[in-house]
């Protein structure tokens, strides 16, 4: 069934995987479950980041001044 506005395929979700499935290649995991926990919220941040073009840089700085001042983290969606 095609449906209109809806792509009849997945590639968008495949281009939105790639670059953790590249870095998981080049940097051979993680070594602990912490780091794989810190990976996958790191990468779903950028593809977020990316998806909505908002600047990654920017929004990691006012993540940490967030945090630092013990706020929340600023909103993705």
């Amino acid at each position: 069934t095609r449906f209109e506005g809806v792509e009849p395929t997945n590639n968008a979700v495949e281009r939105a995987l790639h670059h953790g499935v590249i870095y998981r290649k080049l940097s051979y995991g993680t070594a602990s479950e912490g780091g794989s926990r810190f990976v996958e919220r790191i990468l779903t941040v950028v593809a977020t980041a990316r998806q909505q073009g908002i600047d990654l840089m920017d929004y990691l700085y006012d993540a940490m001044v967030a945090r630092r001042d013990g706020q929340a983290a600023p909103a993705l969606l």
